[in-house]
């Protein structure tokens, strides 16, 4: 968000130009499984922001419906309501992280514009991710993959 705001693009862009092997574009068409994946995550760290607030909560997705154009994730811990028809861009991102250098591991939604809508952090810096935690992303990473034709 902050080198969005340095160089006055969309932070979609800054994702994109990140190195590859960091990145990978997934089936943003495919947004709901993709959501739904999450359950099997466990806990999670979630950050939503716009241009006046950021909201960070921990929790563990589930309690998925559907309700006046809205996605619902309704735990005790997160919710979330989502307008699927805004998700435009899904990222898997595995980047060094900006406080501590350590690795994390997230999945970044954007809309149309460019924007963050949020980002889902399975780890979240602090020490090295274990290697269940690396297995459980490049499952889904690797599920939610673009087929392409070829």
């Amino acid at each position: 968000m902050q080198l969005a705001r340095q160089f006055g693009v969309p932070e979609v862009e800054i994702v994109r130009a990140m190195p590859v092997g960091q990145i990978v574009e997934l089936d943003a068409s495919r947004w709901e499984d993709l959501i739904r994946s999450f359950e099997s995550l466990g806990n999670v760290h979630v950050i939503a922001t716009n241009g006046a607030v950021t909201l960070e909560c921990f929790g563990q997705f589930g309690n998925f419906s559907h309700f006046a154009g809205f996605f619902n994730v309704q735990t005790k811990t997160i919710d979330m309501h989502i307008r699927g028809d805004q998700l435009a861009h899904a990222f898997a991102v595995e980047k060094p992280g900006h406080l501590d250098g350590v690795n994390t591991l997230s999945f970044q939604f954007f809309d149309a514009r460019g924007a963050s809508a949020f980002k889902v952090f399975l780890t979240f810096g602090g020490k090295a991710p274990p290697a269940e935690r690396v297995a459980q992303f490049e499952a889904v990473r690797e599920r939610f993959r673009p087929i392409v034709a070829g």
